[in-house]
């Protein structure tokens, strides 16, 4: 029997097959996947904001791509996960707002998403699959066994990337 274990908001979390992992509610918040498929390990990472070298007195690393990416992936690896075959992928995003203005405090969904392809391209970990963008919030439960990434919204069929 496997669990479904549940990540917060500025949260991450791990786990080993046969479980899965889920986070709630990604708007403009982007959902990072990234898994070990020989090990069979990986985590979820719900990130809020693009850079933490923009905010002052940060205490927690999870909150951001550029810091929470590097944390998910210490994470992994201590799980027994072997960084050299770790592929990723993400889904959020969204401009949840609709604005006139394009200015980058309105554009948080879309600096999310950059942050988290450029940190993963640091990291040398293959971004595999995204479901990320649009005007819409998404929930997301990811199986690191298999690497399926479920996606829900509201009005939309679910799918998995």
């Amino acid at each position: 029997m496997s669990n479904i274990i549940k990540v917060g908001m500025a949260d991450l979390n791990v786990c080993k097959s046969p479980d899965g992992i889920t986070t709630l509610g990604l708007g403009s918040c982007v959902g990072i996947a990234i898994r070990d498929p020989v090990a069979k390990v990986g985590g979820l990472a719900h990130v809020m904001l693009p850079d933490s070298t923009q905010i002052e007195n940060n205490s927690n690393k999870f909150k951001f791509a550029d810091t929470g990416i590097e944390e998910l992936v210490k994470k992994i690896v201590a799980l027994g996960g072997n960084k050299s075959r770790f592929e990723a992928k993400i889904a959020g995003g969204a401009q949840m707002f609709s604005f006139q203005n394009k200015s980058d405090m309105v554009r948080v969904g879309e600096r999310n998403v950059e942050a988290s392809k450029k940190k993963l391209k640091e990291l040398g970990i293959p971004l595999k699959a995204q479901d990320t963008g649009l005007n819409y919030g998404r929930t997301v439960i990811f199986y690191p066994e298999t690497g399926a990434f479920v996606i829900r919204s509201a009005g939309k069929p679910e799918k998995t990337i």
